[in-house]
């Protein structure tokens, strides 16, 4: 079982990396993205959790042919390029190729057969993407009760008793959001969720926004269950 020491350190690298003006990602050995920073993400217009899955490869194209095959190779096996990769992509919605240098190094000092790579992208100077607003989040029916019930305080066991849904159930949804979202506890959830847009500001008991639910509006947050003054 993953330790919580683990998590909350887990949880500081990915704040960490997101306030990094630099793009960076950290990839698995074959080059595919695992984690991306917005300054990363913003060079292809979306957002870190959409660059998820995609592959070094296809993203760049070095200057010199097969040179990123070459370096990646290379550190598979142990040894660790110097230099960078020049390379070209094309940037944001509009398809504007820039150029830059790609550094991929190994995470950590050893050279495990299979080691996850940190790529750092340096933009050629006088070709930054300013960073874009927060992309806008949509959340399932059930997501936004779940976070309109927490953002009124009410516990894990009212919510699951307004929503139909067990303790687990609840915990589950809460945990695909606080992962989705990288958040650290249910607090910043709900501070998160306002910041997106996904809960209304201008209600009390507090409400999801129509526009970022799927499937339309949510029914209503308030419930018999809830008894006043509830907290977690």
């Amino acid at each position: 079982m993953v330790s919580d020491e683990y998590i909350s350190w887990r949880n500081h690298f990915l704040l960490l990396l997101d306030r990094i003006p630099t793009p960076i990602a950290v990839c698995r050995p074959d080059g595919e993205v695992t984690v991306a920073n917005p300054a990363m993400a913003a060079e292809w217009g979306t957002s870190p959790v959409r660059l998820r899955g995609r592959n070094l490869h296809e993203m760049f194209r070095p200057r010199l042919p097969g040179r990123l095959d070459r370096h990646i190779e290379a550190l598979r096996l142990g040894r660790r390029p110097r230099h960078p990769i020049e390379v070209r992509w094309l940037a944001g919605a509009g398809g504007v190729e820039r150029e830059g240098e790609l550094l991929v190094d190994p995470v950590g000092d050893g050279f495990p057969p299979s080691p996850m790579l940190l790529a750092v992208l340096r933009v050629r100077a006088g070709e930054t993407v300013p960073r874009p607003a927060e992309p806008a989040a949509e959340v399932s029916v059930v997501e936004g009760h779940i976070l309109a019930l927490a953002a009124a305080g009410a516990t894990t066991a009212a919510i699951g008793k307004a929503v139909g849904l067990t303790v687990d159930g609840v915990n589950y949804h809460l945990t695909r959001l606080t992962r989705r979202w990288r958040v650290p506890n249910r607090t910043a959830l709900v501070a998160k969720a306002y910041v997106l847009g996904v809960l209304s500001t201008r209600e009390w008991p507090p409400a999801p926004s129509p526009q970022r639910t799927r499937g339309g509006a949510c029914r209503s947050t308030q419930s018999p269950h809830i008894p006043p003054g509830s907290t977690r």
